[in-house]
């Protein structure tokens, strides 16, 4: 049922061209062990300016906004929550423009399913994200990633891990290596 939907909103945003990668739980089925996820996560390339224009197209494909101020929500969680009001299921969308996330976007793998081509981040790019999110379950995520994929290019990670470490002045490196050592993929 998530695979229907996630075909549907990938296929809305290769119509209009909306640049995008799928994250999260979704994006972990196809690098790791399975979790159960019951949402799909979508990071935009866009800024939270466009809040309008996708809530048109998506409502194109019956998605909803949750918010009853969708636009005040964004501006302060660059976070449009939505549900398909088919399945109820949940499609969250980030709204996002930093160099970083543009990278990560253009460095998406792209499947094919079922004639749709879908964008889905990157394990490298889902890695840091999961790094810097911090929680033990997104940790556990990066260890099985590794352990799935052990010819990663461990140098993008590290160095956009130093990157963002600079930024936020916490060592995001440290903990990746620990992972990898972790793992045994030295």
């Amino acid at each position: 049922m998530l695979t229907d939907l996630l075909k549907k909103v990938a296929n809305q945003f290769n119509i209009n061209k909306i640049p995008y990668m799928v994250i999260g739980g979704q994006a972990l089925l196809l690098y790791s062990q399975p979790r159960f996820t019951n949402d799909i996560d979508i990071t935009l390339g866009l800024d939270i300016d466009n809040v309008d224009y996708i809530i048109q197209i998506t409502d194109k494909i019956n998605l909803k906004p949750l918010p009853d101020n969708p636009s005040d929500f964004v501006n302060q969680t660059m976070v449009l929550p939505m549900v398909d009001t088919e399945t109820e299921r949940r499609v969250d969308l980030i709204f996002s423009f930093t160099e970083y996330e543009n990278d990560a976007i253009s460095r998406a793998n792209r499947y094919e399913i079922d004639n749709i081509q879908i964008s889905y981040a990157s394990p490298e790019d889902l890695i840091v994200m999961k790094i810097i999110s911090g929680r033990q379950i997104d940790l556990e995520d990066v260890k099985n990633i590794l352990l799935q994929n052990p010819y990663l290019n461990k140098n993008l990670i590290i160095n956009t891990l130093n990157e963002f470490g600079k930024f936020l002045n916490i060592d995001f490196t440290d903990t990746f290596i620990k992972i990898v050592n972790s793992c045994s993929l030295t």
